[in-house]
């Protein structure tokens, strides 16, 4: 496996396009911290850590609403060949509030809003929208 954020976005994004209820992605302490910010911003349903063949994974329940994925997408930006980074007064909505960036900072994984609340600039990891 080379970049697991990437590798676990192009999970989720194949089986929003499948239209499965459920996905295992492979467990990192990274992707975890993404799965909730996922989850607060109201992008899946539930996560849980769950282990299989003796590899934990992470167990995503993916959230439809009269059945159609409320994630249409969901685009890594930032990747270990090219960092992408960006100051708190930089970040920008997406889709004009409709969608949200996810943000590594020195305080941990948050949304564009979060990050924007506790005026904090990172490394852009994603869009979702």
């Amino acid at each position: 496996m080379g970049d697991l954020i990437s590798d676990s976005f192009t999970i989720i994004r194949n089986a929003v396009s499948a239209k499965k209820e459920e996905v295992l992605i492979p467990y990192s302490k990274l992707i975890l911290k993404i799965c909730e910010v996922l989850k607060d911003e109201g992008y899946i349903d539930n996560f849980k850590i769950a282990e299989y063949n003796n590899f934990k994974k992470i167990k995503v329940y993916l959230k439809y609403e009269m059945k159609k994925s409320v994630l249409h997408q969901i685009v890594r930006v930032s990747r270990p060949s090219r960092r992408i980074y960006v100051k708190a007064e930089d970040i920008k909505d997406v889709l004009g509030g409709y969608g949200i960036s996810i943000i590594s900072t020195s305080k941990g994984i948050f949304s564009n809003k979060q990050a924007k609340k506790l005026k904090i600039g990172g490394e852009l990891i994603g869009l979702v929208w």
